[in-house]
């Protein structure tokens, strides 16, 4: 039997005490001091959640190349540099660059992460060969190979994935996403989407698509943000990312709606996939949300915006945790 100590996070705040386990399975929750020396202390999370990656495009950040601040000239398919990139490099490299970004997260005590992946069933296939032999968990979801509904393509893609993730509706024919969606809703799988990261898109048309959630909604109005909150739908959001194009979220404002929020860090050719870099950055440019909310963020309510198994940390569950220092963020010890 080992221990660990310190502040226990649970989906409320946090508790002093200690956690029990034994083979990968926790037996014992308790206040105070464990009856043995703990072999670490610090706060005591569930394993981490980065709700929103392109990991797909990890290979990029090693080519060193000036990368444009314009989010269309860099990200916008079909002819933004990252999918002219995608198109060029091999599959070998795709997939390398992948596993190193899955090696960063599993270091940083990452059990989960959401990939919104590019290139059709290709895309798909790349992904599944980097995350063979790695201990973690990937929700993928996939993308059309072009920008138009194609009903056999769509289903292909459904049957391997997830669920859809698209760009944004500015990207699309509308009449073609509401295709997508209803397919996808039909599976009953993810339908998610970009949402008013460089300009503010209409909030019914982002609606009527019934997403799952949504990611960036930077440029959204309080009115978009209370539709949003109403419709019980989560936010992802991706500062560091953003901070790229010179956008920042309104944390004043989302936090005051009360909307659902977790973190993702985006693009894999901007930074690291390490979430909890995504925390300390948020804490170094606003002062809006607690510790115990960031974290939130990243465990308990990312795991229910992507309808992930939260009920952990308890007696009887599996031994699924993280402990972290307090003062610096850094991973002290990772459950097996």
């Amino acid at each position: 039997m080992e221990y660990v100590s310190g502040e226990i996070l649970t989906d409320v705040g946090f508790k002093n005490g200690y956690i029990a386990f034994k083979e990968g399975k926790i037996v014992e929750t308790g206040s105070g001091n464990p009856p043995k020396k703990s072999i670490n202390k610090g706060l005591i999370v569930p394993t981490l959640v980065n709700a929103h990656t392109h990991i797909g495009d990890s290979f990029i950040r090693e080519k060193n190349i000036d990368l444009p601040k314009n989010i269309e000239e860099l990200v916008a398919p079909p002819n933004g540099l990252k999918h002219k990139l995608l198109r060029e490099v091999s599959d070998e490299d795709i997939i390398e660059g992948m596993k190193k970004s899955i090696k960063i997260m599993i270091k940083n005590g990452t059990r989960y992460f959401c990939d919104f992946r590019e290139n059709g069933i290709l895309g798909i296939s790349q992904l599944r060969a980097a995350l063979k032999l790695w201990k973690i968990n990937s929700l993928i979801l996939s993308r059309p190979d072009s920008l138009k509904y194609d009903k056999n393509e769509v289903d292909v893609l459904l049957k391997n994935s997830d669920g859809i993730a698209i760009s944004s509706i500015s990207d699309w024919d509308y009449s073609e996403l509401q295709k997508i969606a209803r397919d996808t809703r039909e599976k009953n799988k993810i339908f998610a989407l970009h949402a008013s990261e460089r300009i503010r898109e209409n909030i019914d048309n982002i609606l009527d698509l019934k997403p799952n959630f949504l990611v960036h909604m930077i440029k959204a109005s309080e009115s978009d943000l209370i539709r949003v909150k109403e419709n019980r739908i989560p936010i992802i959001i991706c500062p560091r990312a953003n901070s790229f194009y010179s956008l920042k979220p309104n944390f004043s404002l989302l936090k005051k709606v009360e909307v659902d929020l977790s973190l993702g860090t985006d693009n894999a050719m901007l930074n690291s996939p390490a979430i909890l870099d995504e925390i300390r950055y948020i804490q170094s440019i606003s002062r809006d949300f607690s510790i115990f909310e960031l974290l939130n963020m990243i465990t308990f309510g990312a795991r229910k915006a992507l309808n992930l198994d939260w009920n952990i940390l308890g007696s009887n569950s599996k031994a699924d945790f993280v402990v972290i220092d307090k003062k610096s963020l850094m991973p002290l010890y990772i459950s097996a």
